[in-house]
């Protein structure tokens, strides 16, 4: 891994953290599991470029998505 993934993987991982805290405290669905997914991801990603557009996408889908 390149020193970008590393901290792309790092920040992500933290923002995940975050979105699957407040998901399950407020029970909303969608955030936690945007959280697990942001987690996760970082594994299969390829490249930063890549990771990075994951992890836009999986930041704002909270916002649109209401279950």
């Amino acid at each position: 891994m390149e020193t970008a993934d590393i901290l792309l993987a790092l920040l992500f991982g933290c923002i995940g953290f975050g979105y699957f805290m407040y998901g399950r405290r407020t029970k909303n669905i969608v955030t936690r599991y945007c959280g697990i997914a942001m987690i996760l991801y970082p594994y299969l990603a390829s490249s930063a470029w890549e990771m990075a557009a994951v992890g836009v996408v999986l930041m704002v889908m909270p916002r649109f998505v209401e279950l």
